[in-house]
């Protein structure tokens, strides 16, 4: 469902945004409605990674060898738990 949306923007800024838009063959309302789902997108990705307050404070505590494998390493832990 569209809605309509009112902005205050500077005049010489429309007129520009407009002509951007009429050159990529797109609407202004198109331009700016996509320009706010990537907006709004990334801002979910990094509220999604953001560590918890535990984890944060954890964080930094365990060096880890270099020249360890992890994936290797969580794979022999899991084989001796489960075999």
């Amino acid at each position: 469902m569209n809605t309509k949306l009112t902005l205050t923007i500077e005049q010489k800024i429309i007129e520009r945004a407009k002509s951007y838009a009429k050159g990529k063959n797109r609407s202004l309302s198109d331009i700016i409605e996509n320009y706010l789902k990537i907006l709004t997108q990334e801002e979910r990705k990094q509220k999604k990674n953001k560590l918890s307050p535990i984890v944060e404070s954890l964080k930094g505590s365990f060096k880890m060898p270099k020249d360890m494998d992890y994936k290797k390493e969580l794979g022999k832990r899991l084989e001796e738990k489960y075999l």
